[in-house]
């Protein structure tokens, strides 16, 4: 009797050991397999990967502020970005910008290859940047910041300017809104004249600062300097 109760003891112990080794080895698979599962988790969506909340192709659009329309906006596709930031407004394929004074005349005529507007305030068109003013001034460059709220444009790419009588080239350019009043920078140029003896059409000298006195001489309504735009 006492042998087969040592037997039945140690049967049941050899139950124990195996029941608690099963347990070990379960448990070790299910960690693997919960490491294996968060191993092949894909890393969670930021901000700049969200997608466009709404998406637009063959755009004409006429635009008011303050209740008056001011803007006609063409594009082949316009993206809005309202989950990124700053929410941004993306025109990968080109924009064509006119405004409009309060006569409804054309002032302003914006092209770019690549435009985008951040918190519909501030743009930033970028490729060939082309506008023209009231006076029929042209702006050529590669890039271009236009602070709406502000009232004010600034590039720091290489500006050419064109007029119907003048030509000027240059860098940190800064402007008013209308582009009428603008600054450039380390500019060289042509500015047609007249001198006191009478002679006409003469090429300015090369610098800036000759440049400048012989536009006064001429027009008498020098382009005067911009404040200083606060970097953006």
């Amino acid at each position: 009797m006492r042998e087969e109760s040592t037997y039945g003891d140690r049967g049941v112990g050899s139950l124990r050991w195996l029941s608690l080794f099963l347990i070990i080895s379960l448990s070790q698979f299910l960690i693997l397999s919960c490491e294996d599962e968060r191993d092949n988790t894909a890393a969670a969506i930021g901000e700049n990967d969200s997608t466009a909340f709404m998406r637009s192709r063959g755009i004409s659009s006429l635009i008011s502020d303050s209740g008056i329309l001011r803007y006609k906006l063409v594009a082949e596709e316009w993206d809005i970005y309202t989950h990124t930031n700053p929410p941004t407004w993306k025109f990968m394929k080109g924009m064509l910008m006119e405004r409009f004074d309060e006569s409804f005349h054309i002032d302003l005529h914006v092209q770019a290859d690549t435009a985008y507007l951040h918190e519909q305030r501030t743009w930033e068109l970028r490729g060939r940047v082309v506008i023209r003013n009231i006076e029929g001034t042209l702006f050529r460059t590669e890039e271009l910041f236009w602070d709406m709220n502000q009232h004010e444009m600034w590039s720091t790419k290489y500006m050419r300017i064109k007029t119907t009588d003048q030509e000027l080239e240059g860098t940190d350019f800064r402007s008013n809104e209308q582009m009428t009043d603008y600054y450039v920078s380390n500019s060289v140029g042509a500015f047609p004249v007249s001198d006191v003896d009478g002679n006409k059409n003469e090429e300015a000298p090369k610098d800036t600062a000759a440049a400048v006195a012989a536009t006064e001489a001429a027009n008498e309504k020098p382009q005067r300097a911009m404040p200083s735009a606060q970097k953006k």
